[in-house]
C-alpha cells in the first residue's frame, strides 16, 4: 500500500500526487491538515524516513516561532506540536512498504518503487 500525507493547497504536494498516478501507482491520499497523524504514526514515518523530526518541520512557519521551536527543541515534544499543528509538517511525504520519502523535489519519492 502506498499513502501520501497530501495537502491540496500545495504545489509540489499535487505534482507529487500526480507522478504517482501517472506511473499507475494506487495511491491512498490523506489530507493530513484534516486527518492528522498521531504521534504513533509521526514516529513511525519519521523512522522510515531516517531522519531527526526536526527534519520533517516546516521551519519559516509561523506556529512554529510562536512555539519557540528550534533545533535544539526535544524530539519528543517536536512530535507533538506537529502532531498538534499539522501544518508544521513538511509535505508531501509518501509512504511504502514501511519506507519514506519527501516528495521535494517530487521524482524523489520514485526511489520508494
Amino acid at each position: 500500500m502506498t499513502t501520501i500525507w497530501h495537502n491540496p493547497r500545495c504545489s509540489k504536494s499535487r505534482q507529487t500526487l500526480t507522478l504517482l498516478q501517472d506511473r499507475g501507482i494506487d495511491v491512498v491520499v490523506v489530507d493530513y491538515q484534516k486527518t492528522p497523524p498521531s504521534t504513533d504514526q509521526l514516529r513511525d514515518v519519521i523512522a522510515a524516513l531516517g531522519v531527526n523530526p526536526h527534519d520533517i518541520i516546516r521551519h519559516k512557519e509561523t506556529i512554529y516561532r510562536d512555539l519557540g521551536l528550534s533545533p535544539d527543541t526535544p524530539h519528543g515534544e517536536l512530535i507533538a506540536a506537529m502532531a498538534a499543528h499539522p501544518k508544521l509538517i513538511e509535505r508531501p511525504i509518501v509512504i511504502h512498504n514501511n519506507r519514506a520519502a519527501i516528495g521535494r523535489p517530487p521524482e524523489t519519492v520514485l526511489g520508494l518503487f
